[in-house]
């Protein structure tokens, strides 16, 4: 079933807030921990705290720099005071650390260019979707720079995505959208302040040219928030422009999980990302009556760790299943036998893969007929919650449930309760027959 992202900007975009939005959602906090820690970056701590923020609750994830990295421009009466110097306190903001478009003359910068951010990027060991689609954020913002400041995209050297924190929240955005098996994005809008902000390189208007840029490039839409300030970051736009796939939602949909991931400060109304994760209702109800195909090989000079990068590769290249078993092969060698099933026209994409990631020199392939239960999605009610399960129904009319592994895990992380136990509850009411198909 395709999972769609619908992110909602009514009060904004920032980094830290849609990754804060991904981990309410679900992502794994301590899978992101574990990701940034491969990074090599220091001088930062990553903060993930839940709160409630104008009677609603929230994630905040913050990145928060040592006395030697932080710069000086979260000063908020220099960035957003009046004009004229009477400080007017009550402009918005909601990123948090740095300003990221434009510093204080005494704050400490690290200057990098594209290519330093890719070498970091690259060198993070993350999985080859979270380095493209991080890559894509920071060549979008490159574009953006380039053209407010008259140079190319490789010549950039913008402190914007060189701050500690600002590569953090892109990679952070990137890693959780690929945890939670996102398929499609939809962001109809950004609320966008008014008026005007100050930077190293004067007094700029709102949208600031780098936002401005990102919007007009990637076909963005903004909406007048009619609040002074800037909603809208160059790296919230640029995660809007980098993820964005799709113009609508299904037609009718379940919700999977929602998440709201907080601003820095308090405003009224509160900044804040909203996402709700769903799935087409009527997706998983058709049986598959496609012709399928069988792909079939051994190796037996092949690592462990090659094997798996396989089979992310075959599932991101169409394969419907896949896996690998162990096999005694010629002369008694110890091996692996892979098998991947697929439709027809994924065959030549998935032997590319199989001949290219591993040591085989040849696939074998079958045509295939499979029988397959009808099954629809559905939910139970738990004392911890609803819960999404996989109803089939049996050649003699009787249904059985199955708990959706996702829906237990979010479940479990969110009440920190055992895995084990809401399984068991959910089970439990899966017997039970409390099942809900609206």
């Amino acid at each position: 079933m395709g999972r769609t992202l619908y992110m909602q900007c009514e009060s904004g975009i920032s980094g830290d807030m849609v990754v804060g939005a991904l981990l309410d959602a679900g992502a794994s906090e301590q899978g992101l921990r574990d990701a940034l820690a491969c990074l090599g970056l220091e001088g930062y701590e990553v903060k993930i705290t839940h709160k409630t923020v104008g009677a609603l609750a929230v994630c905040d994830f913050d990145v928060v720099l040592d006395a030697e990295h932080e710069n000086h421009d979260h000063d908020m009466e220099w960035l957003y005071g009046s004009i004229d110097d009477e400080g007017d306190d009550g402009h918005d903001h909601h990123h948090h650390g740095h300003h990221e478009h434009g510093h204080h003359e005494h704050g400490h910068h690290e200057h990098r260019n594209l290519a330093d951010i890719r070498a970091i990027v690259e060198a993070g060991g993350l999985p080859k979707n979270v380095t493209a689609m991080a890559l894509k954020v920071f060549g979008i913002i490159a574009e953006a720079e380039a053209k407010a400041h008259g140079t190319t995209p490789d010549e950039v050297h913008f402190h914007e995505v060189g701050a500690v924190d600002s590569i953090v929240d892109v990679v952070a955005a990137a890693w959780c959208l690929d945890d939670l098996g996102v398929d499609d994005v939809v962001i109809t809008e950004l609320a966008e302040g008014e008026g005007h902000v100050r930077c190293a390189h004067g007094v700029l208007p709102i949208p600031v040219p780098a936002v401005a840029n990102i919007v007009e490039a990637n076909g963005l839409v903004l909406r007048k928030a009619h609040r002074e300030g800037e909603l809208v970051t160059p790296t919230g736009a640029a995660i809007a422009a980098a993820f964005r796939s799709a113009e609508a939602l299904p037609e009718s949909y379940r919700i999977i999980a929602t998440g709201r991931g907080s601003g820095k400060r308090a405003y009224n109304p509160p900044s804040m990302v909203y996402v709700m994760l769903v799935e087409d209702a009527r997706a998983g109800a058709a049986v598959d009556d496609a012709p399928l195909w069988k792909l079939e090989t051994e190796v037996d000079d092949c690592t462990g760790e090659a094997l798996g990068f396989v089979m992310d590769r075959v599932f991101e290249m169409g394969a419907l299943e896949a896996h690998y078993i162990p096999v005694f092969m010629k002369k008694g060698r110890p091996g692996y036998q892979i098998e991947v099933l697929c439709h027809e026209d994924a065959i030549a994409a998935l032997e590319s893969v199989l001949f290219e990631d591993t040591t085989t020199i040849g696939v074998r392939r079958y045509p295939l007929q499979r029988t397959v239960l009808e099954r629809t999605a559905s939910v139970v009610h738990t004392t911890y919650g609803n819960v999404r399960v996989k109803e089939v129904t049996l050649p003699d009319g009787t249904q059985r449930a199955y708990p959706e592994h996702e829906s237990v895990a979010h479940i479990a992380r969110k009440k920190d309760v055992a895995y084990q136990e809401v399984m068991r509850a959910a089970v439990g009411a899966c017997a039970s027959c409390q099942l809900n198909t609206k």
